[in-house]
């Protein structure tokens, strides 16, 4: 009896780090850049002296959906979106590395270039600082462009130029924080060819239609190992009145 609980136990485990995963993919639909996180199943084998006969469920969060999100035009001077596989680099809040396709930019108070969620962006000479100005202007290749206070429109002068790199080749990893970075540590390398689409931004890729359908999936699952847990109670119930009725 105790295989059929345990069993079951470990797949509800699984249904709930499902629904997880995906109420985490709707609260992020609106996000831009959003890369929807997969959770996948397999098989874990209790493994002994005796033959495997026993499997459990283990149901995580392996990696994330890098299907391109829709690039959408806003007009907005400090909204980018990246071409191809690009990510621009920001500073997490450990101080280390991370990479984003999250591009709604924004100045603080300070003038620091940030994203949307307040990550420092990184120049080629670390984070980008802007000085008062009358205007500012991200180009196709990530340069920043400036008018100084009072200075002539028609002569920008370039402040810095955006960290954009490639993940090609590499084994890049989402965190808890929504970050990407190589497994086991290290950098990208800057991508002298990544591009930009200016006054844009790239939607998130989550479907919320489809996380919907795997939230109801999910709980159905749910339903249906709590339903075995039941029927195993109700046999042990059972099969304790059947032995009670040979004494």
């Amino acid at each position: 009896m105790d295989r059929l609980i345990y069993t079951s136990l470990t797949a509800m485990r699984g249904s709930m780090a499902r629904q997880t995963a995906i109420a985490h993919n709707l609260a992020n639909a609106n996000t831009p850049g959003f890369r929807a996180d997969l959770a996948e199943a397999q098989s874990l084998w209790l493994e002994g002296q005796q033959l495997n006969s026993r499997a459990f469920a283990s149901e995580a969060v392996q990696a994330a959906d890098m299907k391109a999100g829709t690039v959408v035009a806003t007009g907005r001077d400090l909204d980018i979106a990246l071409s191809g596989d690009g990510m621009l680099a920001v500073q997490a809040e450990n101080g280390e590395i991370g990479y984003t396709r999250r591009g709604d930019l924004m100045l603080s108070s300070t003038g620091l270039l940030t994203t949307g969620d307040g990550r420092p962006v990184q120049g080629t000479q670390g984070p980008l600082t802007l000085p008062p100005s009358d205007a500012i202007n991200i180009d196709d290749q990530g340069r920043v462009w400036i008018v100084p206070v009072g200075g002539d429109a028609t002569q920008p002068q370039q402040l810095d130029q955006i960290l954009l790199v490639s993940p090609t080749g590499s084994d890049v990893v989402k965190g808890n924080d929504g970050l990407f970075r190589v497994r086991g540590g290290g950098t990208l390398p800057a991508d002298p060819d990544a591009r930009v689409i200016t006054r844009s931004l790239e939607s998130s890729n989550v479907s919320a239609t489809e996380a919907l359908v795997e939230m109801i999936e999910a709980s159905r699952s749910w339903d249906t190992q709590l339903k075995m847990l039941n029927d195993a109670r109700d046999m042990d119930a059972a099969t304790a009145d059947l032995m009670s009725l040979t004494q």
